[in-house]
């Protein structure tokens, strides 16, 4: 089998009827990338990728693989879409499921998240709620400097059942100082929180080592500064997270496992990046943290079957490949459709005394006020869209002035 063409296709796909009205804090959600490889043998595999706004990769990154043997790249360490598409071939060659390319299996089913871009307290329960609806039980977003992290905490706390749990990425950004007082706060007064994510800056590795110590939270570290085994000797995190290639993830994963350290699996995609990930998270024997993933954004997706979530875990696919089929009119639909515009909008930043500033986009707390994220209490944010009143003219006008 040898690769013929591969087409680098752009897709936007439309986001779930819930962030009608949203735009501006899902902006970027929507851009996605599909690889389509082609062989001499009449197979098709197929991989996806979210990447940021204008980042599609060029033509010229899949040249060197026309007339290749997509069996030579077992592990590779292309990007997961790329990566996924080769052995979406290399499994329908061979009929079988990718992770058997991987190694022994040892799970059935993985642990699955729901996610979010920030959200303020009233609509992060909606978004909450929707998740059980939908069968998670784990539930990451980020946090932010232009919302109060308690009282979002609440908020989901009000809306869930028993046993359900809160993965905050704390965007690597705080000192331990800052950090030290807000996860107290949460062991204590909110059990609901199971995770914390990139608390401080992650060259700190002393603040890292001391905050594990003082916390029963689980500890959750992403993109290690130094490779990920020097991190784990030095004692920093209780989870890794692993993302990017396939020969990346599956190297760090038996490391990991290998130390009994839990791993979490987190590719930005839709259904073939999840897909991906479970049949690598299927072979690996720590990877038992749970999946996180951009599926549960969208409204619509080109494969013909979607992946499910029951009781908070999705099956590992048993078909050949991915485990899914493509219908190629559906891919035609989403690659011609344009990215929607943002409207014009302002931010409003709400600070605990009621004074409100408005920003040309949203805030940054952190500027305005000098102080680290999650350092101050009461805050909150308001993103204005046009509305064609005199009122938002003023606000635009002095936003941007």
């Amino acid at each position: 089998m040898r690769i013929t063409d591969i087409d680098i296709i752009p897709i936007f796909p439309k986001l779930a009827r819930r962030y009608e009205g949203h735009e501006v804090r899902m902006e970027g959600i929507d851009h996605r990338i599909v690889y389509r490889a082609r062989t001499d043998c009449g197979l098709t595999g197929y991989g996806d990728l979210r990447i940021r706004p204008g980042g599609c990769p060029p033509r010229s990154s899949v040249e060197p693989l026309i007339g290749q043997d997509p069996f030579d790249y077992i592990n590779n360490r292309f990007n997961a879409g790329l990566g996924g598409a080769l052995y979406d071939l290399m499994g329908k060659k061979l009929g079988v499921p990718a992770y058997r390319l991987m190694g022994q299996k040892v799970r059935d089913r993985v642990s699955v998240a729901a996610w979010t871009r920030p959200a303020a307290p009233d609509e992060f329960a909606k978004e909450i709620r929707r998740a059980v609806d939908q069968g998670y039980r784990v539930f990451k977003m980020h946090s932010c400097d232009y919302h109060d992290v308690i009282e979002q905490t609440r908020a989901a706390e009000a809306v869930t059942p028993a046993g359900f749990q809160l993965h905050w990425d704390f965007n690597a950004n705080r000192t331990l100082a800052a950090v030290l007082p807000l996860v107290a706060a949460l062991e204590r007064d909110h059990p609901i929180v199971g995770y914390i994510e990139d608390p401080i800056a992650r060259t700190d590795i002393d603040g890292w080592r001391r905050l594990r110590e003082q916390t029963r939270i689980p500890i959750v570290m992403h993109v290690p500064q130094l490779g990920g085994a020097q991190e784990m000797l030095h004692g920093l995190a209780d989870i890794y997270m692993l993302d990017g290639s396939v020969g990346d993830t599956l190297e760090r994963g038996w490391m990991y496992s290998r130390a009994n350290v839990q791993t979490i699996i987190q590719q930005g995609a839709g259904t073939l990046g999840k897909a991906f990930a479970l049949h690598m998270a299927a072979v690996l024997p720590s990877a038992s943290g749970h999946s996180i993933h951009l599926d549960d954004q969208y409204e619509e997706d080109y494969t013909t079957t979607r992946i499910p979530v029951t009781e908070g875990f999705s099956a590992v696919p048993a078909a050949p490949g991915l485990g899914f089929d493509v219908d190629e009119d559906a891919l035609a639909r989403t690659a011609a459709r344009e990215a929607p515009p943002i409207p014009r909008h302002v931010g409003v930043l709400t600070l605990p005394g009621g004074t409100k500033v408005y920003t040309p986009s949203i805030p940054s707390a952190q500027e305005i006020t000098g102080r680290e994220e999650g350092a101050i209490r009461g805050l909150s944010c308001e993103i204005w869209q046009d509305d064609g009143s005199h009122e938002f003219e003023r606000a635009f006008a002095q936003a941007h002035g």
